[in-house]
Formats: structure tokens, sequence, C-alpha cells
């Protein structure tokens, strides 16, 4: 989103104008189009199976499939071009010819996708449950399975799976670490943390420690420095800012500040661009009441990142505290016109406006 500044105000007006003298043109035009693609739609709809598969870019496929009917590798490549093209009720038909002539996990993987995309779920299922009993130890078929029941709104199936799999492979720290973020999704916070703690003890690798860290951190569970420090020493993969800024938070959330402002200044230096830094930074120094260093630590957070609907949120904080009601209002609209949900910011233009 993109922060409208006073000189851009002449030229969006002139475009509203513009846009209210063609727009009935533009509507009469509109409805012509959307009468035009029904009428295709509509004639697309009627046409046979038989006819599409005959016409291009089908025809080549379906000439050598009914040379050769029992090659699978024609029909699974048939099925991936109806799909590429929006025809997934027939791809379907070449999904499950496909698997049915040599059963492969591949296949079933995309033949799932095939019937979540024509609302056929519980047909998935059935195809997840009959390749897990062949295969249990593939994750991806034990995670597919988990995410449909999560979009069927079936959460404790979801959850079951991964006890299942975990059952099947219970040193497998993906079983674990999956199950953690599923919790995390459902704000189920406490089983979450056990999750993602298992899964680190199998594996303490950098993904699981940053996620198990965040909800320390957002706990506020002390556990997260030690934790953090254990992935600082190790790190491989360039996830030393990430930490740092969960140290800084926590302590900030602590209200331990000297160290707060320590890690955020860590970041900064180590990427002058983390804008995160400097808005929690700032914070800080508000919460300290050092209004003119946190305007300053904001005001360069809008100069690296001029969209970050906070960065002008809390300049507007700062005007406010230090009595500029004028610059206060600017700013508070700037945030809420980068963020139309930002209901602080609709709150400080209230109060402004008093």
């Amino acid at each position: 989103m993109q922060v409208f500044y006073n000189t851009c105000q002449p030229l969006k007006k002139y475009i509203i104008t513009q846009m209210k003298r063609w727009f009935s043109l533009q509507s009469f035009l509109l409805i012509g189009l959307v009468s035009w693609l029904c009428s295709c739609n509509s004639a697309r709809e009627k046409e046979s199976p038989e006819k599409i598969l005959s016409a291009p870019p089908y025809a080549g496929l379906t000439d050598s499939i009914k040379r050769f009917p029992q090659n699978q590798a024609l029909y699974l490549e048939r099925a991936v071009l109806l799909s590429q093209n929006d025809r997934h009720e027939l791809a379907s038909g070449d999904y499950k010819k496909a698997w049915e002539l040599k059963p492969e996990e591949h296949i079933a993987l995309q033949y799932v996708s095939n019937l979540m995309l024509v609302n056929r779920p519980q047909d998935a299922v059935n195809l997840l449950k009959e390749c897990i009993a062949t295969w249990p130890a593939n994750p991806d078929l034990h995670r597919r399975l988990s995410e449909i029941y999560t979009q069927m709104g079936e959460t404790k199936k979801a959850i079951d799976q991964y006890d299942e799999w975990a059952q099947q492979d219970s040193t497998n720290f993906e079983v674990w670490y999956e199950k953690g973020v599923l919790l995390t999704q459902l704000k189920d916070t406490p089983a979450a943390i056990i999750a993602l703690e298992h899964s680190y003890r199998l594996a303490p690798i950098n993904y699981n420690g940053l996620a198990l860290a965040s909800l320390y951190g957002a706990t506020l569970n002390p556990k997260v420095i030690t934790l953090c420090d254990d992935l600082l020493r190790k790190d491989t993969s360039n996830i030393t800012n990430d930490v740092l800024y969960l140290k800084g938070s926590y302590y900030s959330d602590t209200k331990q500040y000297d160290k707060a402002i320590r890690e955020f200044n860590e970041c900064i230096t180590r990427d002058w661009k983390f804008t995160d830094a400097y808005i929690e930074k700032g914070i800080v120094l508000h919460d300290l009441k050092k209004y003119d260093s946190a305007l300053k630590v904001f005001t360069t957070a809008a100069t690296v990142t001029n969209t970050s609907a906070d960065a002008w949120y809390w300049m507007a904080r700062c005007y406010e505290q230090l009595g500029k009601k004028d610059l206060a209002l600017i700013n508070y609209e700037r945030a809420l016109a980068l963020d139309k949900d930002f209901e602080e910011a609709r709150e400080g233009i209230r109060r402004m406006k008093k």
C-alpha cells in the first residue's frame, strides 16, 4: 500500500473525476463483456468430453492413449494438461486411470490435489488412508491428510493423524514440528509448545528452534533466552537477526529495557533495513518517555520502509505526547491510509479532531 502525500492529491482528484465521466460507458461495456463471457462459459459447459479431448491441445495425447491404452504416462500427461487449462473434472478421470494402472505415491498426491479442486474431500481422504497403509513412512501423505482434515474443520482428526504418524515414526522430528504448527494455528499454545519442544529435542535445528522460541517469547517464558543463545551458537543459516529480535522483544515485554535496546541495536547494525527492530526500539524509548529520541527512531523506520503503518502510527504517538497535534493527525492519517483496519490510528484521528 502507498501513502498519499499532499502532492499526489491533485492527480488523485483528476483521476477520480475522469473515472466518473466514463463510468457509465464502462458499465455498459462491462455488462456486454459479462454477457459474452457467460455465453462462452455456457458453450464451454455444453461441449462433450469426447469433443474436448479430440480437439487441440489434447488431440495428440488422446490419439496416443487410444493406441496405447495401458500407458500410464500418457494419462498423467493429459491430466496435467487438462488441469493447467482448468478442466479439473475431466482431469479427474485421467488421474484415476493413471493411479489404477500403476499406484505410485507422487501420482496419489496429484490425484488428491485434483479431488480437492473438484470438491471431493472425502474421496481424497479415502485415497490418502489407502496410501498411508501402503507407504506409512511417507511424510507428505500424513501431512496432506492432516491438512485436508483441517480444511474440512475436522481439527481433532487432523491432530489424531499426527499422533498416528508419531506412533509409526516416533523419532521423526518433522511429525512433532508439523503438529506444533497446526496447534499454533488452532491457538492451543501450551500443546504447541510441548510438540515443538519434542521436535527440538529430536533434532535441534534452526527452523523448529525458531518456532519454539517464538512461542516462548509470546508467552513471556524466560526459556526463550536460553534457546536463542543456543541457536546463535550454532547458527549456520543466517538466522542471527531473527534470534536477536526475539531476545529483544522478550526483554522489552518484561521491561528489561537496556537489554532490549542492546539487542535491537545489534539487529540494526547487522541489517540497517530491519524495520521491525527500529519500531521495537522506538517503542521502548516511548515507554521510557524519551519521546524525542523515539521520534527519531520511528522517522528512520519510515524512511527505511515508508509503507510501514506502524512507523507512521508511532510517529503520531510521539507528536501527540509532544503536544504537536497537527503533526500527530497527519501521521495517524498516513498510518490509516496504509492499513484501513488500524483501529488505534483511527482512534488517534478522533482524539486529534476533538
